[in-house]
């Protein structure tokens, strides 16, 4: 088993490694909580898109299928039975206005939808949570007497310079 930087695990890492690490690893969750965001706005855009588009086919409905269907079917009733030919139009009026009304009510539903998600401001919340987190982050008390520090700062400046190129 080894760490994320390939070195095995147990193994004593230098400064610049750890940094290194940390580094990768906290530029790798922002761009995870970005991805984050990225995916839930689209879902919130399909279903903005969806709404929008069952209005538009309810309005669609209304324009365009009037003249034909109420003609084709105020003359069917009257064939079938023998009312007044303005009553059968009244009825095939009818019968659109009730189609028109639900589409306009799955666009309705879908637009509560849209309005309820609270996708990005969720990550938006988590990513501001991190950075709190990371604010608040002290580093580790070192002790007073450590030479064997010193005899590294060499090697751990050369090993974060080696990383960062």
């Amino acid at each position: 088993m080894s760490a994320p930087d390939g070195s095995p695990v147990g193994a004593e890492r230098s400064i610049g490694q750890l940094f290194a690490s940390a580094t990768t690893e906290l530029s790798a969750l922002v761009h995870d909580e970005i991805a984050l965001a990225k995916a839930q706005l689209k879902q919130d855009v399909k279903r903005g898109a969806t709404s929008g588009g069952a209005f538009s086919l309810a309005g669609a409905v209304l324009v365009f299928s009037l003249p034909m269907l109420n003609f084709a079917l105020a003359y069917g009733i009257r064939t079938w039975s023998d009312w007044n030919l303005a009553i059968c139009f009244l009825l095939s009026f009818a019968a659109n206005v009730l189609v028109a009304a639900a589409l306009a009510l799955i666009g309705v539903a879908f637009a509560k939808k849209a309005k309820k998600s609270k996708g990005p401001q969720k990550v938006a919340a988590s990513m501001k949570e991190t950075a709190g987190v990371l604010q608040k982050a002290k580093p580790h008390p070192r002790s007073e007497s450590a030479p064997e520090l010193e005899d590294r700062a060499p090697a751990a400046i050369e090993a974060v310079a080696r990383s960062s190129s």
